[in-house]
């Protein structure tokens, strides 16, 4: 007879070990593929990054930022979208995929964020954190990522602008002063530097109302995101970090939103933009009589509605005094602080115009003077067969005493790349075009903490 050998069993400890090491190997060989097939089925086009000016010789704190509207699976309507041949969410998503790896930035600002069972991974593997955030009811939110050997988070919150006051005093509505509930939301976060504390950003991405004729609402919506960022700065006592906003504003630079956030004067065509739009929707305020029944819940790009550039204003009354809605110069108020919001596309484009000579932009079709803040956005950020626009911006505000400097901007798509319209296979997996921008700020100076 032969001897017998001996039973061996694993303890619990080693059983445990050998599944995680299994998992690591699946893990593994499933980021593989992924990566294997962003390379693969992820074409796009490729731009190239634009020096605007050399860094100054001062110690400096730097930043790479980007900002994209994904275009929600969810969203997506053939009828919207007559000219692309890439909807379905297996034809877009490794385009989307490339698209946000190849800017290598620091702080990812991403809208219109769904499908995050396969978003989250691809970002992880490329060594990104993340916080993501929802309004009420939505099928896609705002996420902002960041890179976790670069980055961590000292504090983070979100709000929906539905539930912000902008008056100190009033009834519940006056207070808001609404003229739609659109549930959406701003997503904010402290990101510290990983072994300096004292050193980070205060970073927001928000996708604000899209509904092209209610200026009011989106101006609202912007200046609640500006009193706010620079409100939770101050009460993490952060006065020293930079603050940057980027997102879709939904708003083009000759808007009232546009020329509020950049501390222009508004126009007097502005101001009759903001007085037509002063209304109160039935998302409101019930009671208001139903003029178009099918539009009366209405989600952001208007999806499921018929796809009309003249959209008008339905399903609504025109605000009265206790509506608390705010006047032109009461949103101005809204909006003052000591440095305005600076846009790092307006900005770097201009220095690029005078240094290696002239550059696409919106500001010659809007009809915007050159000295105008917004003339020197990219030509387009959204383009579609049915709307051709600027929408997106990555703006920064300085903190005290520390001046930015934009040193690279990612070149903007050129009109050849984008006709006849977005999504479309080798060029983008959105309809929107993404921005990226390198920024540098001074050393931080030393301001006391707030307490």
């Amino acid at each position: 007879m032969y001897p017998t050998t001996p039973s061996f069993r694993l303890t619990p400890e080693q059983l445990a070990l050998r599944e995680a090491r299994q998992l690591k190997k699946q893990n593994a060989a499933e980021n593989a593929g992924v990566a294997s097939s962003i390379r693969v089925k992820g074409q796009i086009i490729e731009r190239p990054w634009l020096t605007v000016q050399h860094p100054p010789s001062k110690a400096l704190q730097s930043v790479r930022v980007m900002t994209w509207n994904l275009l929600a699976q969810c969203l997506v309507r053939r009828e919207l979208f007559p000219n692309s041949d890439c909807l379905k969410s297996t034809q877009r998503e490794h385009m989307l995929f490339k698209e946000i790896l190849s800017t290598n930035a620091d702080i990812l600002c991403l809208q219109e964020v769904d499908r995050l069972d396969k978003l989250t991974p691809v970002l992880k593997e490329a060594n990104y954190d993340h916080v993501y955030a929802a309004g009420p009811r939505k099928r896609h939110g705002c996420l902002i990522g960041f890179r976790k050997d670069a980055f961590e988070i000292r504090e983070q919150f979100f709000f929906c602008y539905d539930d912000i006051d902008i008056r100190l005093d009033g009834t519940n509505v006056s207070c808001k002063g609404l003229s739609f509930r659109t549930k959406n939301i701003a997503n904010i976060v402290a990101l510290q530097k990983v072994g300096q504390p004292s050193e980070g950003y205060v970073v927001a991405t928000t996708h604000l109302f899209w509904h092209p004729s209610y200026a009011y609402e989106r101006a609202r919506q912007a200046g609640i995101l500006l009193r706010e960022v620079i409100k939770y700065r101050e009460n993490l006592g952060l006065l020293s970090w930079p603050c940057v906003l980027a997102g879709d504003f939904n708003f083009s630079p000759g808007e009232p939103g546009y020329a509020l956030l950049a501390g222009e004067t508004l126009t007097q065509a502005q101001e009759e933009l903001l007085e037509k739009s002063r209304v109160v929707h039935v998302s409101v305020d019930p009671s208001v009589p139903l003029t178009n029944p099918a539009t009366t819940d209405e989600d952001e790009d208007g999806g499921g509605a018929k796809p009309d550039p003249d959209r008008v204003i339905t399903n609504a009354r025109g605000a009265s005094l206790a509506d608390g809605l705010l006047s032109s110069s009461e949103l101005v108020e809204l909006f003052a602080i000591p440095s305005p919001p600076r846009s790092l596309y307006d900005e770097g484009q201009r220095v690029l115009e005078r240094t290696v000579g002239s550059v696409p932009r919106c500001g010659e079709r809007l009809k915007l003077l050159s000295h105008q803040r917004g003339a020197y956005e990219p030509e387009w950020t959204s383009y579609t067969h049915y709307w051709q626009t600027v929408l997106d911006y990555i703006w920064v505000v300085d903190p005290p005493n520390r001046k930015s400097s934009v040193t690279r901007l990612l070149r903007p798509h050129t009109s050849e790349d984008l006709h006849p319209g977005l999504p479309r296979k080798g060029i983008s997996g959105s309809d929107h075009v993404s921005l990226a921008a390198e920024v540098q700020w001074e050393a931080a100076k030393q301001i006391p903490m707030i307490s």
